[in-house]
């Protein structure tokens, strides 16, 4: 029985993978010609169509069945930032069907796909460059302030890199410089959706997908202060939605460790070297 689920699994994912690519390949074309027209209501609803046939597809194809909880902490008419835990490429699928409008904070390492630049500029998307510094935290601050004037959403994944499902990357401080830029709420959001669909994992694993939108950090907060809690709320409720009855892709051994990939560690060894130079 078990191998005879295994098999079902890898023929799922197989298929997923397919649908996956093909679908983004029709819609990189369909958003890129939308991004043409006047203003960003005709490419942003285009990407949310995309968002929701990517969840169809999660949902019907892998068998992964997605719960999004917590919506009444994301203030509806005013600027807010969505700090995410970042544990799968369907975390920001997910996020981005929540809304209409919304822009990323994301490594300008993108960009070298097809298409993904223009749309991405069409966004307002806040581009930056994982080596940090602070003449990302420059860009980073100006760019954003039209997302903030326009009082959108704007989604940012604060270890700055995917994490194996149980553990975390450091939180990087680019996320408190929006925080005190915005003066706005930020919302903490928690996901156990790595369990299922893991970083860039090819292998799915069907079954219950939790992410919840938890209390808003309202403004005034220090540094030091922001960051622990900001931290602390999200790997908490993370491992407290882990499913440990339907493992997927979680080594419960990993739970609650913090890693550091090799780019990673290259990219905080690199910011380290231009902070003592500056």
């Amino acid at each position: 029985m078990r191998l005879y689920e295994h098999l079902r699994s890898i023929l799922r994912s197989l298929i997923f993978n397919i649908f996956f690519f093909v679908i983004t390949f029709i819609y990189a074309i369909v958003c890129v010609t939308l991004s043409l027209l006047p203003g960003r209501n005709f490419m942003m609803a285009g990407l949310r169509r995309y968002t929701r046939v990517m969840g169809w597809g999660m949902r019907v194809i892998a068998g992964i069945k997605v719960n999004v909880t917590g919506r009444e902490h994301v203030p509806k008419d005013s600027a807010v930032i969505i700090a995410a835990k970042h544990q799968s490429y369907g975390d920001g699928y997910v996020i981005f069907s929540q809304f209409f409008d919304m822009s990323f904070v994301i490594g300008d390492a993108i960009t070298k796909y097809p298409f993904i630049g223009r749309i991405l500029l069409k966004m307002d998307a806040v581009l930056i460059n994982n080596s940090g510094g602070e003449e990302q935290r420059r860009k980073m601050t100006e760019t954003s302030k039209l997302v903030r004037a326009q009082g959108r959403r704007l989604l940012i994944f604060p270890e700055g890199h995917l994490s194996k499902i149980g553990t975390q990357h450091r939180y990087r401080k680019g996320v408190y410089h929006l925080y005190k830029d915005f003066n706005c709420p930020v919302v903490p959001m928690a996901s156990n959706l790595g369990q299922r669909w893991n970083q860039q994992d090819w292998v799915k694993h069907p079954g219950q997908a939790n992410l919840e939108f938890l209390e808003p950090i309202m403004p005034g907060l220090g540094k030091d202060e922001f960051m622990e809690k900001l931290e602390t709320m999200i790997e908490t409720r993370s491992i407290e939605l882990l499913d440990l009855d339907n493992l997927g892709a979680l080594n419960p051994d990993d739970i609650g460790k913090t890693q550091e990939n090799e780019v990673a560690e290259a990219k905080r060894i690199a910011r380290e070297i231009e902070e003592k130079n500056t």
